[in-house]
């Protein structure tokens, strides 16, 4: 059985970022400190777009957040303080 605090994977498509989107990821950040966003094809493939989805994303979030891009998956955490770029 899997522990609450693990990572959980999110699939962003064709919708993209929506207020929806944004919201459920804020509340699985209440019970878990990391998450991973799989990007589909119906969302772009391309290189540029996953990191521009990501600075999207954290803007979103806040200054708590931190984004790393590997491939078409962005691994968001969420950090106690806000943390320099």
């Amino acid at each position: 059985m899997k522990d609450k605090k693990e990572e959980m994977t999110m699939q962003l498509g064709k919708n993209g970022l929506t207020d929806n989107f944004i919201m459920n990821l804020q509340n699985s950040f209440k019970e878990r400190g990391s998450m991973k966003v799989v990007l589909l094809k119906s969302a772009g493939h391309e290189k540029e777009n996953a990191k521009g989805i990501s600075e999207d994303i954290l803007k979103k979030l806040g200054p708590n957040y931190t984004a790393r891009v590997i491939g078409f998956t962005i691994i968001l955490k969420k950090w106690r303080k806000p943390r320099k770029k």
